[in-house]
């Protein structure tokens, strides 16, 4: 484990591995390298890539900054590329896809190629009021220091059932979630005020893109892939088949690769 200072004196935790050019992996809400997909897929994209996963702020080994703002997780991004020597690929998932193509759009030129799988956004009218709602009552719940809460919120939100969460606080992982419960205002902050497809915003993503979405997902993450895909002038859309939101590693690898070797 490596850190690098980002531009507000944050410490970001990374690990590099591999030779060839440069990838940075962003991860989604409740993941860093101790948690989450990153470290199976860096394994499988270290034979063609330098792989770069690091703990988002506030998580894992990486340390925080107040106040915060999402130009800071992009200066974060931009941290680890010049650490990469200037320029990087760059792959999101969920929450981490909106961040990577909120940070492709600002770092210009610093980001050669973006793929995203699953950025959760959701058009639906009755969603965005949802999304509302969930940003609202996570913002009390953490005025409030109440990180456990915080964290119950986001996993009734992605879909468990109210009477399992008594028992998943019981679970050994769930210190690890509540520490990171306040970065999931981080997460909400990215995907915008009412988690709406942004597509004006994603028009001005100058960089070949590859949008994906599972074909066994939630019907909402295809019809957000294919709003992306027409929205980014020079994005392809792929559609992975019987992949959920939980998206293998074994059939996520080769995917990028093809993608960000091709010419």
């Amino acid at each position: 484990m490596t850190k690098v200072q980002s531009a507000d004196g944050t410490g970001i935790a990374y690990d590099q591995v591999g030779s060839g050019p440069a990838v940075i992996l962003v991860d989604g809400a409740m993941c860093y390298r101790a948690l989450g997909p990153m470290r199976p897929l860096s394994t499988l994209l270290v034979p063609h890539f330098t792989v770069f996963a690091y703990d988002r702020r506030g998580r894992g080994e990486s340390t925080d900054t107040q106040p915060f703002a999402v130009e800071r997780e992009i200066e974060d991004i931009e941290a680890l590329i010049d650490e990469a020597g200037g320029s990087a690929f760059v792959y999101g998932i969920s929450s981490g896809a909106a961040l990577a193509l909120e940070a492709t759009i600002k770092l210009d030129g610093k980001v050669k190629k973006l793929a995203l799988y699953e950025a959760a956004y959701n058009d639906d009218a009755a969603a965005g009021q949802g999304w509302r709602t969930y940003r609202k009552q996570l913002a009390e719940v953490l005025a409030e220091g109440r990180k456990g809460d915080a964290v119950g919120l986001f996993l009734m939100r992605v879909g468990m059932p109210a009477e399992q969460l008594e028992g998943m606080r019981q679970q050994p992982m769930w210190p690890m979630f509540e520490a990171i419960g306040p970065t999931l205002a981080y997460d909400a902050a990215a995907l915008g005020e009412d988690g709406s497809v942004p597509t004006a915003k994603a028009a001005c993503v100058a960089v070949p893109t590859l949008v994906m979405d599972g074909s066994a997902s939630f019907p909402f993450m295809h019809a957000t892939a294919v709003a992306l895909a027409k929205a980014i002038p020079n994005a392809k859309h792929r559609v992975l088949q019987g992949q959920t939101h939980e998206v293998q590693a074994e059939v996520l690898a080769p995917v990028l690769v093809e993608f960000f070797n091709r010419s």
